[in-house]
């Protein structure tokens, strides 16, 4: 997990433990809203992250089948 998806669900849960103590409430359904929201940037973060770990890998991959051969002697 990145600190970016990290940071968003820590948002994420204080929305949700402001949700849950709100007496009003529109208050109370905007911070569950923002908390819903907040673990969707968690998730989207956390899928780019798999997605540029395998273009890396795979970039990594390709540089290394273009290296010459060692030439012994």
């Amino acid at each position: 997990m990145t600190d970016l998806a990290v940071t968003y669900r820590g948002y994420a849960e204080r929305a949700q433990a402001e949700a849950d103590a709100a007496t009003l409430e529109n208050v109370r359904e905007r911070n569950q809203r923002a908390a819903q929201a907040w673990m969707q940037m968690a998730e989207r973060q956390e899928r780019t992250d798999r997605g540029r770990a395998v273009r890396e890998n795979a970039a990594a991959a390709a540089r290394a089948d273009l290296r010459p051969e060692p030439q012994t002697s």
